[in-house]
């Protein structure tokens, strides 16, 4: 009789594992062919950077190269203002990230460590404008920009990313600093430290993971902006990468190698930017959804 137990529960655990085995399988197939869904227009995008020009627009799509050219990558980097535009989104992005940034802090700051009247509008408020979607703030703005004089100008693309980014950046560093016990302000002001000890010494290095990872969204909305670097700025020398990758498409047609090889020097800077920070990244993204 014990037996006849002993031989059913084997088989049950004998038939758990393959269940388990084929559901582990499946899963696996759908993330591989996730992973190739994703992966395949990076690999077209690089592989065909490095084709030559007769193999870039065929009847039958070439994979692979014949021969590899870095003939596209020469016309991206020599035959137009690459340098120049480069220099322009390195210059707006870190600018941008830096100041909003730096303006969330300040205000979450004020937000959380400090009762004042008229906080929780200020809260809801930020909560609306993040909400609102930036091309119906686009007018408004050139308006006002043109009133000032602030169209096609380093200062006005400035101002308008940092408008753009700090309502999600003050919500999103907003709850690192929840998650600090008061106790901990009140123990530092009855030892005498000064607002300004308690800000540089003991709240910056506890929301430092928020810090870097909405330096990141920060980064990333600031440097793939097209539209309003497209709007506020009319001189070439003036433009930011992502309006110069769209220069490979004209009225006579697109320079489908050019745009890509250009489209990989667009991506390189963000990549080098993630690997860097990649780890403080995650562990700030964790550390705040776990608070």
């Amino acid at each position: 009789m014990s037996q006849g137990i002993h031989q059913h529960s084997q088989t049950a655990v004998i038939k758990a594992k393959r269940r388990f085995k084929w559901g582990q399988l499946r899963t696996n197939i759908a993330g591989l062919l996730f992973c190739i869904i994703w992966f395949f227009p990076v690999y077209w995008m690089t592989i065909t950077a490095f084709k030559p020009r007769n193999e870039v627009m065929t009847v039958n799509p070439v994979f692979l190269p014949t021969h590899w050219s870095l003939q596209n990558f020469r016309t991206a980097i020599f035959q137009t203002q690459f340098i120049t535009n480069l220099f322009n989104s390195i210059l707006t992005t870190t600018v941008s990230v830096v100041l909003s940034v730096l303006l969330a802090f300040l205000a979450c700051a004020a937000l959380t460590l400090y009762r004042f009247k008229g906080r929780r509008s200020i809260i809801v408020t930020v909560l609306a404008i993040q909400m609102l979607p930036g091309t119906a703030l686009l007018i408004p703005q050139f308006i006002v920009f043109n009133q000032l004089g602030l169209l096609n100008s380093y200062i006005g693309l400035i101002l308008a990313y940092i408008a753009a980014v700090l309502p999600f950046s003050i919500w999103n560093m907003r709850g690192f600093f929840l998650a600090i016990p008061v106790d901990i302000f009140e123990s530092a002001r009855v030892e005498g430290a000064s607002e300004w000890q308690i800000l540089r010494m003991i709240t910056f290095p506890l929301v430092a993971p928020g810090i870097i990872s909405t330096s990141v969204f920060a980064f990333i909305a600031a440097w793939n902006d097209y539209l309003t670097a497209f709007t506020f700025m009319k001189d070439q020398s003036k433009y930011t990468l992502p309006v110069w990758l769209a220069s490979f498409s004209t009225p006579m047609g697109t320079d489908f190698g050019g745009q890509m090889a250009a489209s990989v020097l667009f991506s390189l800077p963000v990549v080098i930017f993630f690997m860097i920070i990649q780890g403080n990244m995650v562990k700030g993204i964790t550390e705040g959804a776990i608070k």
